[in-house]
C-alpha cells in the first residue's frame, strides 16, 4: 500500500504535529491509520494516507452504503430510511436559498438528491469519480455526470452541494477554489461534514464511525472550517445541524466499539448516546454533524 504524508497544514500551512488517535479501518481493511493534530492550529487530519493509486481499494466494500445502495442488515435498513427523511429535508434546505436553476452535487454518489432535485424543476449536473456509482446515478437522472472538478469548464451554478464529501477530497483548498469560481455570484454553497467537537465523537474517541480512516482525510470542527473557507474567499453565512447524522453514526460506532454485544444492546447504546449528543449540542451546538451555507 502506498502511503502519502502531510507536509503542511492546509489550514494554517503549519508543519509540526502530533499523534490525536489511532482509528481503524472497519469497512475495508481493518488496517489501523493514524489521526494527527497540527500543534499551530488544532487541525485533525488522517497521516499518513492511501495515495491516490490505492485509495480506490478502501471504497470496493459491501459495507460502503453510499456507493452500493446497501444490503439488508440492520444498520443499512436504518440509514435507507434515514435517507428518504435527509433527502425532502435536503431539497427544502436548498430551495428556501435558491428558486430552482442549475445545481451541481459535488460527490453525488448513486444520485438520489440529484434526482430529487430533478424532480422538482432542477437542472442537474454532478461529480462522481467512482465508476459504479457514477453509472448507477446516470441511469437514475438520464444525465451524463463528470468524474472529477477539472472536467467542468465554462459552466456556473447557482448551488453547489457537498453532502459529506469535502473530508474525502485530497486538497480541500483546490476543491474550494474550483467551487468558488464556479459558483454565480448570487449562489451558495452547501458543505455537510461531521464534527468531531460532537459528544456523540467524545463518547466513541477512536471508534467514532465518522473518522471513518482512510476515505475520511480531513476531521472539521467549527473554528477549522470557518479558517478553511476565509482561506478561500467564502464567507459562512449559517451553520444548520444535521440531528439524525447522531442516531446513525452512533449506531454504527456502537458497532465497532462493542462488537461481541447483542444489536438490541448496540442499538440501545446508539438512541442513548444521539439523543445525549442532540440534547448537550442545543447549548454547545457541537452536533454530530454540520451544515456550512456559504456564499462567494
Amino acid at each position: 500500500m502506498a502511503l502519502i504524508s502531510i507536509s503542511n497544514c492546509p489550514i494554517c500551512d503549519g508543519t509540526e504535529f502530533q499523534l490525536h488517535l489511532s482509528c481503524i479501518d472497519h469497512t475495508a481493511s481493518q488496517e489501523k491509520f493514524l489521526l494527527k493534530k497540527c500543534l499551530k492550529c488544532n487541525f485533525v487530519f488522517t497521516d499518513p494516507r492511501p495515495d491516490e493509486t490505492t485509495i480506490n481499494y478502501y471504497y470496493k466494500s459491501e459495507k460502503y452504503i453510499s456507493h452500493t445502495g446497501g444490503t439488508q442488515n440492520l444498520i443499512d435498513k436504518i440509514y435507507l430510511k434515514a435517507r428518504k427523511l435527509t433527502l425532502r429535508w435536503k431539497k427544502k434546505l436548498v430551495t428556501k436559498y435558491s428558486s430552482p436553476n442549475k445545481i451541481l452535487d459535488i460527490g453525488c454518489g448513486t444520485g438520489e438528491f440529484l434526482q430529487t432535485m430533478q424532480d422538482h424543476g432542477w437542472t442537474i449536473s454532478g461529480v462522481e469519480p467512482t465508476d459504479h456509482p457514477r453509472e448507477s446515478a446516470e441511469k437514475k437522472t438520464g444525465t451524463a455526470l463528470f468524474k472529477s472538478l477539472a472536467e467542468i469548464h465554462n459552466e456556473k451554478f447557482n448551488v453547489i452541494t457537498l453532502w459529506h464529501v469535502l473530508e474525502h477530497l485530497p486538497d480541500p483548498n483546490e476543491a474550494l477554489k474550483r467551487i468558488h469560481n464556479l459558483l454565480e455570484i448570487s449562489g451558495t454553497v452547501f458543505i455537510a461534514v461531521p464534527n468531531l467537537k460532537s459528544y456523540d465523537a467524545h463518547y466513541y474517541q477512536s471508534e467514532w464511525a465518522a473518522y471513518d480512516v482512510p476515505r475520511h482525510f480531513w476531521h472539521f470542527d467549527q473554528k477549522s472550517m470557518t479558517k478553511l473557507l476565509e482561506k478561500n474567499n467564502l464567507s459562512l453565512v449559517k451553520i444548520i445541524p444535521m440531528q439524525l447524522d447522531a442516531y446513525y453514526v452512533s449506531l454504527l460506532s456502537a458497532t465497532y466499539k462493542y462488537p461481541k454485544r447483542s444489536k438490541v444492546f448496540n442499538l440501545f447504546t446508539a438512541m442513548i448516546v444521539g439523543i445525549q449528543s442532540n440534547l448537550l449540542a442545543k447549548k454547545t451546538f457541537e452536533y454530530s454533524s454540520l451544515i456550512y451555507v456559504v456564499k462567494r
